[in-house]
């Protein structure tokens, strides 16, 4: 193979001028920050919830996490080294999982930060199925939607009433299955 020519050489060698930048500046409004912005922003915040129907604001059911007793009986489980991967299951859904039903939809927060949020109207939902867990103190709702997606709500506190809930605001939309 023949050494590459000097002209090849000399242009990956020569420095090139970068390309000629020109900022132009804009004059904004100045920012002024008072008690009556933070409460402005509250007042926006739920003119958004109340949604385009005209209906009241959303009013919140249910927000919480995983109940704080599948993570205490995983702890004391996980003393044992059989048990060890599911003690760490019930402690990332302990800190990282986060429930909300509303009079609208259903949330489910995860994630470290809590990036990963999944979002669905009850009108989606086409049932509900609840699986009680530790003699009924907490327990497993599976809500299946219309795509045929099932979405696996774990160790839920106040389950049964919260699938109840789940159901009747399902109904309420004439979404839901009759079994």
């Amino acid at each position: 193979m023949p050494p590459p020519s000097t002209a090849a050489v000399s242009s990956i060698l020569r420095p090139t001028l970068p390309p000629a930048l020109s900022f132009h500046t804009a004059s904004l409004p100045p920012i002024t920050r008072s008690a009556s912005a933070a409460s402005s922003r509250l007042v926006l915040a739920r003119a958004d919830t109340a949604g385009a129907r005209g209906e009241g604001a959303e009013t919140v059911f249910f927000d919480g996490g995983a109940h704080y007793g599948d993570l205490a009986a995983n702890l004391l489980l996980g003393l044992t080294l059989l048990w060890l991967p599911l003690t760490l299951a019930a402690v990332s859904r302990a800190f990282i999982l986060r429930y909300r039903f509303t009079s609208r939809r259903v949330t489910v927060v995860s994630g470290l930060s809590g990036a990963d949020r999944t979002d669905f109207p009850y009108s989606s939902v086409t049932s509900v199925v609840v699986v009680p867990r530790f003699i009924g103190e907490w327990g497993d709702i599976i809500i299946t939607l219309r795509d045929g997606t099932k979405v696996d709500l774990r160790s839920v506190p106040r389950f049964r009433e919260v699938a109840d809930y789940c159901r009747s605001m399902a109904a309420a939309e004439g979404s839901l299955v009759s079994q």
